[in-house]
């Protein structure tokens, strides 16, 4: 009857993503939920929006993603954030619309935007907003009724914006925004930026002038376990990692460099070992 995913700042710890499932199963008992991730940062909708961009298009055109990341509705405000719903790239994205949308997107126009109607009718709805709101708007959905009678189509969203790469003459300059279970760490540093510089030779730099890293490898075995690499990985994002480093297990990129999230990661193009340089860009 349809596929519906979970990303939410809620944890596992305490039954609110049970609450979330149960009520969706009462309204659909046929769907499909995949859990995403519980574990976004509280109310950090940037992190949020790295694994829906991360995960989103693995699943098929129809899928419904529900976004409980700062969920609570802001109405009757010049900055207000409304739940909503977005089609774009043929999935709908249920959220508050708290400048999620607009991550999502990066400046690709999507298919349409409503903003769901009726919402001051219950005021309940705004306690537990993605069981009150969002689920049922989800079932909605799932139901085939048309976008049209669920909420009222709109032509703007609210803007936010996160920390994107740039380029400065021989550099580039990125920063982490996402470490995995393993101690990998993440940076915004996408391969197409990386290629501009046409396989020039580079140290990648961070924290330490120890740590440099000057090549790029393919995978974590192109290195000896316990040996620091840094690769492009499934979604061309630049990834600082240790082979086979984890707690427990030695540790990971993060806890063995210190690294952390909005860390500066920098690529300089100059000669190969060029790591006396570090120290004047820090």
């Amino acid at each position: 009857m349809g596929i519906i995913t979970l990303i939410t700042d809620m944890g596992l710890t305490d039954y609110y993503v049970a609450v979330l499932k149960g009520n969706l199963y009462k309204l659909a008992p046929e769907v499909s939920i995949v859990d995403i991730t519980h574990q976004v940062r509280p109310f950090d909708i940037a992190d949020a929006s790295y694994y829906i961009q991360s995960s989103f298009q693995e699943f098929p055109e129809g899928t419904i993603h529900i976004i409980g990341v700062d969920s609570e509705p802001i109405i009757n405000s010049s900055n207000g954030a409304y739940p909503s719903i977005l089609l774009f790239k043929g999935h709908y994205f249920i959220s508050n619309d708290n400048g999620i949308f607009a991550l999502i997107l990066k400046g690709e126009s999507p298919e349409g935007f409503w903003r769901i109607d009726n919402v001051l009718s219950n005021p309940k709805g705004f306690r537990f907003p993605v069981k009150n709101i969002f689920v049922p708007t989800a079932a909605r959905i799932l139901a085939g009724e048309s976008l049209s009678d669920i909420g009222s189509e709109e032509s703007s969203w609210r803007v936010a914006h996160t920390v994107a790469a740039v380029i400065e003459e021989n550099l580039i300059k990125g920063s982490i925004v996402h470490i995995d279970h393993y101690g990998n760490t993440i940076t915004n540093i996408s391969k197409e930026i990386f290629d501009r510089f046409e396989n020039a030779p580079f140290t990648i730099l961070f924290r330490k002038r120890e740590y440099y890293i000057d090549e790029i490898s393919t995978t974590y075995n192109d290195v000896a376990p316990g040996e620091r690499l840094a690769f492009f990985n499934d979604n061309n994002f630049l990834e600082i990692a240790i082979n086979k480093g984890a707690t427990g297990n030695g540790g990971g990129a993060d806890s063995l460099f210190g690294l952390r999230i909005y860390d500066l990661v920098r690529i300089e193009f100059t000669p190969r070992g060029s790591a006396k340089t570090i120290d004047s860009l820090f």
